[in-house]
């Protein structure tokens, strides 16, 4: 499993998080991100922007591995969609869902708490200005088996 999550973390900072190219949607209005390394493949698929809603997913061999699905939304006037990047792209491999628990730049903060582990998980991810919160997002997902 480990070689499986190098590759999803891997994936991760080299589509969303890394301003990697988008697909032509695969729905209506959505965005879509793949990264593919030999066997493997990930796709990132999401729509809106302000409150958006998605789903990770990761593929070896054409059959589905993995998948998180996402929702959130900028609750605060000053979000930066910079710095949430920034964030996604320090994604650990010991919580490879979206950033670390914590990540603070200039005032900007960034929290992130997970219940679970890669097989089964759910989490939040805040972003604080200062004492104001300007975006919340949920996530949760695991393994997927025939």
């Amino acid at each position: 499993m480990e070689e499986r999550i190098r590759f999803l973390l891997e994936a991760k900072k080299a589509t969303y998080a890394g301003n990697g190219p988008e697909l032509s949607p695969s729905r209506p209005a959505s965005h879509d991100l793949e990264y593919i390394r030999g066997n493997l493949k990930y796709i990132d698929s999401y729509l809106g922007s302000e409150k958006f809603a998605g789903e990770e997913a990761l593929w070896e061999n054409e059959e589905p591995l993995w998948a998180m699905n996402y929702a959130g939304r900028v609750t605060g006037s000053g979000f930066s969609g910079d710095f949430l990047k920034q964030a996604l792209l320090l994604v650990q491999e010991d919580k490879p869902f979206r950033g670390p628990e914590q990540y603070t730049d200039g005032h900007f903060i960034y929290n992130c708490t997970v219940d679970g582990v890669f097989s089964w998980f759910s989490g939040t991810e805040e972003i604080w200005a200062g004492d104001t919160m300007v975006y919340e997002c949920m996530f949760h997902g695991g393994v997927i088996k025939k």
